[in-house]
């Protein structure tokens, strides 16, 4: 009847196909026969008589709900608005009439039916929603500030965001002719039909309402999808024309239903990530034609196959559609399927109460001097060249270097003056056309210079003042992927330069294409490079003469600094404020006419471009470069030309004093009592004192005096920041302070005594400027002034500073527009203050102090810790026996929301692996005692290996950067995570079930969280085990040497191969009970009762072990002393017999004798030894009754160990974990009564004690036990007794292994001579320390493959300190 009705009804084609598609799936299974009678009542629900609608014509309806506080949940209903659209459009085409009228016609984000205040606008913010994570406790705050929009700016630079896409499945579904909205899905529509399964169709939309989305997910996928069609392209077509558009997010979704249509563009891959900006999709049909014309989309391949034959048959259409499903990347990425609230699952760490706080009252900002007026100051820089240069021409300005130390060339004034009108000039005039110069006043220049070029770069840098044009001075690219090269270029782009002053020799040196031009570097901008030399430039008209005015606000210079993250910012100096910081350092320095300058620093930026390059000229003095080459070939080429030129001020670093020391050799000739003043330009680093007062001492003899060294303190912002003064009182000692780095590291300033090791020694760095203002403020949240005992970032309110981040507001508020603030909220001044970046205060006497820097702070565990402490602690260990030219790289990494110290050093290439990680045990050592802080990773690298900034250094952001790419390519590694990382999550909760975030990842799948890897369930394992029926190793022992008494457990080896000695299950129980006995009555202990058992490796320890547990106490294995270094191995015996609280000491008579000998005395006290058994003469009788412990829970024994940072820790077992972890390396390792295994570790700790002495018990296999000690005299007894006893499994340590590979080398032949055969080895286990020392089981697995061992064969455990191996690889 149904059949007959829809055959008298006139249904349009596409009805009749969707039809029969739905007739054909129900034929094959994909949908049940409930979920065909829906989609059908629904398909030809619109043409079946109906009353009349109440509001005329139907429209598509696409119901945004705009819920801001809705939870953003999976939509659970299926094929949501498919069934509306449909009807919409059936309704549509039945109210039609003949013409050219549009068939449908839909404009998305526009519903023309709904009432004005029931449309929804759909804005990009509204889209942007899909975007923000779904977690409440997210830390990704989306807030519109400038701030922001220059990171997005400066993210997009790097061009390192790559976003995963995750595949998600396709839907089987028939492509037979559809109309172009069936195919065109909403998201939340597509996605269901997409992902779901054939039954899960019965949940089709039943009516109006379930057809509307209800939850805030669906709404945002629904906004998302409608804001990608605006701003996305599809394509409009009408019957007379159609356009063509390549790469349309929506024709991925049209494509779909054009499987019997021919496209005739065979474009390339479509990029989905891209649309145009058409804003509807308009498709008509010309009534009464049944072919349909395909608009031409540009990523023509989806729907033909891989030759362009159109696809005709379904299968392969839907091969197809899953290709393509593949291929566009329409699920978030990976890492937005788990959203963790992570402040919830890490274990929230409390503050320690006895932490110190500050207790002065809140400081005043200190004033500096006055800036004095003197009456001859120039009213500009270039107006004070003019004078010199026409005043004094011949007066000697510039003096620089050649590698030799020989003078290169002079540069006078009057050249100086000359050549930079020159410059000027052809700057303006000569770049472009007359109409179209390009360069005019005020644009920005680059200036490329070397750093052995400083006349070049004086005269261009003066040019482009006289010019009015600003310099922007950047490092000379050597490649095109310098470390940090990228930035600049972002900076240079930033800027807007398009022109590149360099010299003739500096451009002839730049990397070349093959046609001789000079490339463009990666991220730089497209550059003009311009020679300054004189023969290149045109000599300008007699009539022209630059316009020098007097100083104002138009920039002067911009100089670039890198930040910590690896971004480069160019900071904007004015005028005015060149010109008073030019006065401010003459006032403070005493500067004066034709004075002699020694300048060794960079003179591009910083304290040797202000004093080298600016101040030098507006009082016209001599200044004598020295380049960084001629540093390196001689570092006292400085002090030298001191002596030559008999200069009154010299501008050093503490490395220019550091190396001048190392490379003094008591020259007679050196005299330093000219100098006045030694500029030290890194006094802001703490530690630059100590090569302050070791260049004092050696060279004070040579004429120098204490009140000349005069170190400083800077930043880019804020230019000089104090500065201490030269005086003529040798009796007034500079300002100097103890300070713990305890109380530091919590902000706080404690005065400590020089002979602890955890205090930080600080100078001061002068007074303040002249005309400036200094406060501190404490570095986070609002700039609230400190208290006076109190670390905080210093700020300066001058005019003698940078005014700005060029092209950066938002990071221009924040730095140079702070207001300090007293704690009543007040601010101290109407005028705003700049960051300095620099951590200190502001001492007695307005002496000002740096203990380090913003950049350099890593908070750990909410304590303060500045990279400069922990490299002067890393560089104090052997700096130069072991770290490549004191090459160090020290930054935090973020790791469970906290910062992790990771410390990278180039070592020295003649360095082994045993120094490296010598070196390194070392200096965790080091830290942890100085700095109470761990140390994440410690890796070391190939000398010359590491990102060098252009003067040599090592770039410390791209250093970090290849760090976290794991490009980093160490030669050794030392991780740390158990010192450091202490806010661990919280035991994973089990999901009841997976929730719509699941996702699988290999084979594990979980709710919200990734899921752990186990390993088999010890409870659920059936077996033979009998040993399963006794909860304690005690009670194992005496079933064997009841039901085996007479089963080899133990044999050990002498260093001759033979059998030392031998226990059978019987002879261990029953020497056991002695020792037992012995422990009771001569000992008088109780149950409970700690003994600590310093026994070599052998037979004995293993029977005290046992004894103990017999007699119900608690056993601690000791490793001996030794006979030739008791001194030293004798105390750490000592220190775990009282932290571990011995009440007894059982050893054999030997070593009683070497405890009690006058070598022994001398180390510790023999009257402070616990009772000390010896258990070479036990009882004859046995015990009453063997003790059973009342609870497994209770202590079985005491494992301690030394740490790699020379920390002693003991970890407590108890029977159960004991008998559990025994049993699972028996199902592990496959051990059983029959198996031999060979042995050959140090049984005091870890892994090796259990193997030693718990397993065979346990088991029942025989072990065959080797002490290392005896490879000493015998490198191959181990290998021999493998060999010999036809071992399958064996198991031994680095220090085995390394043994062998060493004595063992060239012995192999000789080995096989003498029947050695390892190809019966099945494993060859790795007891594994502290580190993976690959290149050594690879060297091991190579020299003795020839005797037949298999290079997978070895193997190593991987463990830790309370899971002995949570990897046991058999």
């Amino acid at each position: 009847m149904a059949d007959r009705s829809l055959e008298s009804m006139s249904l349009p084609l596409e009805v009749r196909a969707r039809l029969a598609e739905l007739e054909l799936e129900l034929s094959e299974g994909d949908i049940t026969q409930k979920g065909y009678e829906k989609k059908r009542s629904k398909l030809i629900g619109a043409y079946l008589p109906q009353p009349p609608a109440a509001n005329g014509a139907a429209a598509v309806r696409c119901r945004l709900q705009h819920s801001e506080g809705a939870a953003r949940r999976m939509l659970r209903t299926a094929n949501f608005g498919v069934c509306d659209i449909r009807e919409a459009a059936a309704r549509e085409r039945a109210a039609s009439t003949a013409g050219n009228r549009p068939l449908f016609y839909f404009r998305f984000g526009v519903d023309q039916a709904l009432p004005q205040e029931r449309r929804t606008p759909v804005t990009p913010s509204s889209s942007s929603r899909y975007h923000r994570r779904r977690s409440s406790g997210s830390r990704d705050e989306r807030y519109r500030s400038d701030v922001h929009t220059e990171a997005v700016q400066a993210a997009l630079a790097k061009h390192k965001e790559r976003k995963m896409a995750v595949p998600m499945p396709s839907k089987r579904r028939s492509l037979v002719v559809q109309t172009s909205m069936d195919a065109y899905t909403p998201p939340a529509c597509s996605q269901l039909l997409d992902t779901s399964s054939g039954s899960e169709d019965e949940g089709s939309v039943q009516g109006d309402s379930q057809g509307t989305p209800t939850s805030s997910q669906g709404s945002i996928n629904m906004e998302h999808w409608i804001s990608q069609a605006i701003h996305g392209s599809t394509t409009s077509t009408t019957s007379s024309s159609s356009t063509q558009s390549g790469g349309s997010g929506a024709a991925h979704r049209l494509a779909d239903v054009m499987a019997q249509t021919h496209i005739e563009n065979h474009s390339a891959p479509p990029d989905v990530t891209t649309y145009t900006s058409e804003h509807s999709i308009q498709v008509e049909r010309p009534q009464g034609s049944t072919a349909r014309v395909a608009p031409k989309y540009g990523n023509a391949e989806l729907m033909e196959t891989g030759d362009g034959v159109p696809v005709s048959s379904r299968v392969s259409a839907k091969i197809q559609q899953l290709v393509n499903t593949l291929k566009r990347p329409k699920r978030p990425p990976l890492r937005e399927f788990f959203v963790d609230d992570f402040e919830e699952l890490l274990e929230v760490q409390q503050p320690d109460p006895n932490q110190p706080k500050p207790e002065g009252a809140q400081m005043l900002a200190m004033r500096g001097e006055q800036l004095g007026v003197v009456t001859n100051w120039p009213p500009s820089l270039e107006a004070a060249l003019q004078r010199w240069g026409t005043i004094s021409p011949k007066a000697p300005c510039l003096t620089t270097m050649d590698t030799n130390g020989k003078p290169l060339y002079i540069l006078t004034y009057g050249k100086l003056w000359t050549r930079s009108m020159k410059v000027a000039y052809n700057i303006l005039h000569k770049l472009g056309t007359k109409q179209e110069p390009m360069v005019r006043p005020g644009d920005r220049v680059a200036l490329v210079f070397p750093n052995n070029d400083p006349a070049a770069f004086m005269v261009a840098f003066y040019g482009c003042l006289l010019a009015e044009v600003v310099p922007v001075p950047i490092e000379v690219p050597l490649t095109r992927k310098d470390a940090g090269s990228q930035q600049i270029g972002f900076l240079l782009g930033s800027c807007g330069v398009t022109v590149a002053l360099t010299s003739d020799a500096c451009h002839k040196g730049l990397p070349k294409s093959p046609t001789g031009e000079i490339p463009q570097f990666k991220g730089w901008p497209k550059l003009l490079w311009f020679v300054t030399e004189s023969k290149h430039l045109s000599k300008p008209p007699r009539d022209w003469f630059p316009h020098i005015k007097d100083a104002n606000n138009d920039t002067a210079y911009i100089e670039y600094k890198t930040c910590k993250d690896g971004s480069v910012l160019g900071v904007t100096v004015t005028r005015i404020a060149l010109l008073t910081h030019c006065q401010a350092l003459t006032q403070a320095c005493g500067y004066t006419e034709a004075e002699t300058i020694v300048n060794v620093l960079d003179f591009k930026k910083d304290v040797g471009l202000w004093h080298g390059i600016l101040t030098s000229v507006m009082n016209m003095m001599h200044v004598i470069s020295i380049p960084y080459s001629l540093m390196k070939v001689n570092p006292l080429s400085w002090i030298q030309k001191v002596c030559q030129y008999k200069a009154k001020v010299a501008c050093v670093k503490s490395r220019d004093m550091h190396w001048a020391l190392v490379a003094h050799r008591d020259q007679r000739d050196i005299n330093l009592s000219s100098l006045r003043m030694l500029i030290v330009a890194d006094g802001a680093n703490p530690w630059s004192i100590s090569s302050c007062d070791a260049f004092l001492n050696v060279f004070q003899s040579k004429g120098l005096r204490q009140e000349v060294i005069c170190p400083c303190a800077s930043s880019p912002e804020a230019l000089t920041v104090a500065i201490r003064r030269p005086t003529d009182d040798s009796n007034q000692p500079p300002g100097r302070g103890v300070l713990s780095m305890h109380g530091l590291t919590y902000g706080v300033i404690r005065v400590d005594s020089e002979e602890k090791l955890s205090v930080l020694t600080v100078q001061d760095v002068g007074l303040v400027m002249p005309g400036a203002i200094m406060c501190a403020v404490r570095p986070d949240g609002i700039p609230q002034l400190c208290r006076t005992d109190e670390i905080g970032e210093l700020c300066v309110c001058a005019i003698a500073t940078g005014t700005s981040y060029y092209g950066l507001s938002g990071m221009t508020k924040n730095t140079f527009e702070v207001f300090p603030m007293t704690s009543s909220g007040a601010p101290i001044s109407e005028y705003p203050f700049i960051r300095t970046g620099l951590l200190g205060f502001i001492g007695p006497g307005g002496l000002v102090f740096v203990v380090g820097k913003m950049d350099g702070l890593m908070v750990v565990s909410g304590r303060r810790h500045n990279a400069d402490d922990i490299v002067a602690t890393a560089l104090a260990v052997e700096p130069m026996k072991f770290v490549y030219r004191g090459r160090i790289a020290v930054f935090s990494v973020s790791v469970l929301h906290d910062e992790r110290i990771v410390i990278v050093a180039e070592q020295r290439p003649d360095s082994t692996e045993e120094d490296s990680f010598q070196w390194m045990s070392r200096v965790l050592q080091a830290i942890d005692s100085i700095h109470q802080v761990g140390v994440y990773c410690l890796a070391l690298v190939p000398a010359n290996t590491l990102p060098k900034t252009p003067l040599g250094g090592i770039h410390l952001s791209e250093t970090k950067q290849l760090f976290l790419e794991g490009s980093l390519h160490p030669c050794n590694v030392l991780m740390c995570p158990h010192t450091c990382v202490t806010n661990l999550p919280k035991p994973r909760q089990k999901q009841p079930e997976i929730g719509p975030a699941s996702v699988m990842v290999g084979n594990l799948v979980s709710g919200k969280r990734i899921a752990q890897a186990s390993g088999r369930d010890l409870g659920q394992i059936e077996d033979n085990d009998q040993a399963r029926k006794f909860l304690f190793l005690s009670e194992v022992l005496q079933w064997r040497a009841q039901t085996t008494p007479d089963h080899v457990l133990y044999t050990l080896l002498n260093c001759r191969g033979t059998i030392a000695n031998s226990l059978t299950c019987a002879q261990l129980h029953k020497r056991a009970e002695k020792i037992a006995v012995m422990l009771m009555e001569r000992g008088h202990l109780q149950d409970g009762d700690h003994v600590a058992l310093v026994y070599p490796p052998g037979i004995d320890l293993i029977a005290a072990f046992y004894g103990c547990l017999y007699a119900g106490c608690v056993p601690i294995t000791v490793r001996p002393p030794h006979p030739q270094n008791i001194a030293t191995t004798l105390p750490t015996v000592k220190m775990i017999v009282e932290v571990s609280r011995s009440a007894c000491l059982m050893t054999t008579q030997l070593i009683c004798k070497l405890l009690r000998s006058r070598e022994a005395a001398a180390a510790v006290d023999v009257r402070t030894w616990p009772p000390v058994l010896d258990t070479d003469d036990l009882p004859k009788k046995r015990p009453a009754q063997i003790y059973k412990p009342s609870n497994p829970d209770t202590l079985a024994y005491l494992d301690f160990s030394v740490s790699t940072t020379g920390m002693l820790a003991g970890v407590k077992m108890s029977h159960a974990a004991t008998s559990a972890f025994c049993r699972s390396i028996k199902l592990q390792c496959e051990l059983y009564p029959s198996r031999e295994v060979a042995i050959c570790l140090d049984p005091y700790c870890g892994l090796g004690f259990v193997l030693w002495c718990l397993c065979s018990v346990y088991s029942g296999h025989q072990s065959i036990l080797i002490p290392p000690s005896e490879l000493e005299t015998n490198p191959a007894l181990w290998l021999l007794a493998v060999s010999q006893y036809k071992v399958r499994d064996t198991f031994c340590s680095y220090s085995v292994m390394e043994l062998c590979t060493k004595g063992l080398g060239s012995q192999t032949e000789s080995l096989k001579g003498r029947g050695l055969d390892l190809s019966r080895v099945r494993t060859c286990v790795v007891v594994a320390e502290e580190r993976p020392r690959i290149a050594l089981t690879q060297s091991f697995s190579k020299l003795f493959k020839d005797l037949g061992l298999h290079p997978r064969a070895v193997s190593t455990s991987f463990g830790c300190r309370v899971n002995l191996a949570i990897c046991l690889q058999i």
